[in-house]
């Protein structure tokens, strides 16, 4: 599918990448991408929080990625389209917050810039959504 075209002003932040982590070291509970082993506060914090900005950014698309397939899903073009119910279940979502995703969606569908600059849907605090969903962070 392609993504609406963006101005070349709003283009995304990069963040640090998200390195892979051997499955020996994701098997230690105190190990998170080797952050423990880093002595030293200030570099502690400096590589601490390019992960939490590209955490941010890797949820911030893929909220735009669950939103644009709710759109797609619930399209009534398609013979079979599903109710915003049955996208929520397949989601673990509430019906509202689907309605939600769907319409933010359409919204980034048109390609409307006002839509891709945010994480989600507005008003989206709905405390059964799961943590992947734009809300209470």
């Amino acid at each position: 599918m392609a993504e609406p075209s963006r101005p070349r002003s709003s283009q995304r932040m990069r963040p640090a990448p998200l390195l892979f982590e051997p499955a020996e070291a994701t098997a230690d509970p105190e190990h998170f991408f080797d952050l423990e082993s880093i002595d030293d506060p200030r570099e502690l914090l400096a590589r601490s929080t390019e992960l939490t900005l590209a955490f941010r950014a890797a949820t911030d698309r893929s909220v735009e990625f669950q939103a644009l397939a709710a759109a797609q899903l619930a399209d009534p073009r398609r013979f079979d389209r599903l109710t915003p119910a049955a996208i929520a279940e397949r989601a673990e979502w509430t019906e509202d917050y689907a309605k939600k995703m769907i319409e933010f969606g359409r919204e980034l569908l048109r390609g409307d810039p006002e839509a891709s600059g945010s994480a989600g849907p507005a008003d989206s605090t709905d405390s059964t959504d799961s943590a992947a969903e734009p809300g209470t962070h």
